[in-house]
């Protein structure tokens, strides 16, 4: 893996806050699995939940490989903290479509933002487990296309409002752009530009939800 001296560190650390995310998303998935009203959506969610256990442990495995001597535990990022409080008082109240709009739609689509920027300058440096990268790519489009149909329906289905979902969506995007901004150091040391993580972000909401 042609991964630069300097670069280890850094990427390793980014990997770090990459499986704290994963860690939230089954926290939260396996919430939402409690609260769907719909079997077949239990029974998504409660394998999405089993999903994003298993991208924090490969994660974890990649920090280890990267810098096994050079990292400790890793802080977790206030902002991703004040996500998980959202979120968490979306699931207290009940409140099935707003997880869906914070986790499935905000959460998972920066994730595959980060992923599909980070497997570029992976493939660019010639990194194994090509496969299992694919894999775990492709697994964050199921869920963030499955929160997308689901949030259709129950608007459709009139159990919920897209202009309370946008009014809400205005909190959870600001602090996932503080989360995206106290990364830009990390990204900045890999040759990235954090603020085209957000805008690719951006780009994938759905448009009902864009201001």
């Amino acid at each position: 893996m042609l991964v630069r001296p300097d670069e280890r560190v850094p990427l390793a650390r980014l990997l770090q806050f990459l499986e704290h995310g994963e860690h939230l998303a089954h926290d939260c998935a396996r919430a939402q699995a409690a609260l769907a009203p719909h079997p077949n959506m239990r029974g998504f969610l409660s394998g999405q939940a089993r999903q994003e256990a298993l991208h924090a442990a490969v994660f974890h495995g990649a920090v280890a490989w990267l810098a096994p001597r050079h990292l400790g535990a890793c802080p977790v990022l206030p902002p991703l903290e004040r996500y998980r409080a959202l979120i968490e008082e979306a699931i207290r109240e009940r409140l099935f479509a707003e997880t869906l709009l914070a986790e499935q739609i905000i959460l998972e689509g920066l994730g595959e933002a980060i992923l599909k920027r980070l497997e570029a300058g992976l493939v660019k440096r010639e990194a194994g487990l090509g496969r299992l990268r694919r894999i775990l790519l492709h697994q964050e489009e199921a869920h963030h296309a499955f929160g997308e149909r689901a949030l259709e329906r129950a608007i459709a289905a009139g159990r919920a409002s897209p202009e309370a979902l946008r009014l809400r969506a205005r909190e959870y995007l600001a602090v996932a752009d503080e989360m995206v901004l106290a990364l830009r150091d990390l990204f900045a040391s890999i040759d990235e530009d954090a603020g085209a993580y957000m805008e690719d972000a951006m780009s994938s909401l759905p448009q009902w939800l864009i201001p």
